[in-house]
């Protein structure tokens, strides 16, 4: 059975049963929810939903260091291979396939696209989230996104939801309660919020806007759960 670690932001790692390890939208270093530096952390695939700076900041470093395979955006790893990272699997909105850990959806999300590192300027991409099977688990990881209707699509395909709540650069608890609706998940896990003031939300009250609808899971960074 997988398990997921929730690293703070949007960044966490999930734990095959045979071990292998993804992470996705790896932001260690300048991330104020977590004290994990990117030299503390493994992977063997590094998922990246798009190119803002709090959610690709460490993957080419990542990378590099441990030999992971990026999976992102077309325009995501042109660029990173101009970092020097080696292995690259490009995608694109609505493709799938299968990996050595399972299968990976790439999905539509509404957002900026621009990639925030040095260099990074020409390389403007579609934004992204991931629908993860592995070990029996329809993983939905959402990335940064407003509600929209495209979301319908995912309704009996998902598992577990990780949804932005924090407002403002992303969709809010009301929302994001209602893409739980739309989705119709087991259990949803709040994702991309008081990592700063500006983003600052109460969890436990997108739990009451939740209700019935699925089991809340509220996870510190840090925090592991099993998914399955």
């Amino acid at each position: 059975m997988a398990t997921l670690t929730f690293h703070g932001h949007a960044t966490c790692t999930v734990t095959t049963d045979d071990g292998t390890r993804l992470v996705i939208d790896p932001f260690f270093g300048d991330n104020p929810a977590t004290e994990l530096s990117v030299e503390e952390v493994d992977a063997d695939f590094v998922l990246v939903t798009h190119g803002h700076y709090d959610h690709i900041a460490d993957a080419a470093a990542l990378a590099k260091r441990t030999g992971a395979t990026v999976i992102s955006t077309v325009e995501v790893v042109e660029f990173l291979a101009t970092q020097g990272v080696e292995n690259l699997h490009g995608m694109n909105i609505g493709g799938a396939r299968d990996f050595p850990f399972g299968r990976l959806k790439m999905v539509h999300a509404i957002h900026g696209g621009s990639v925030q590192l040095e260099g990074g300027a020409p390389y403007t991409t579609p934004c992204a989230g991931f629908v993860i099977q592995v070990d029996g688990c329809r993983l939905y990881h959402a990335g940064d996104t407003a509600l929209t209707l495209d979301m319908q699509l995912l309704k009996g395909a998902v598992d577990v939801a990780l949804l932005p709540i924090g407002d403002n650069f992303t969709m809010g608890p009301e929302d994001a309660a209602r893409a739980v609706e739309f989705i119709e998940p087991d259990r949803v896990i709040p994702i991309h919020y008081d990592t700063w003031p500006v983003i600052e939300q109460d969890p436990e009250a997108f739990r009451e806007l939740v209700g019935d609808r699925a089991s809340v899971e509220v996870l510190a960074p840090g925090g592991e759960t099993t998914l399955g």
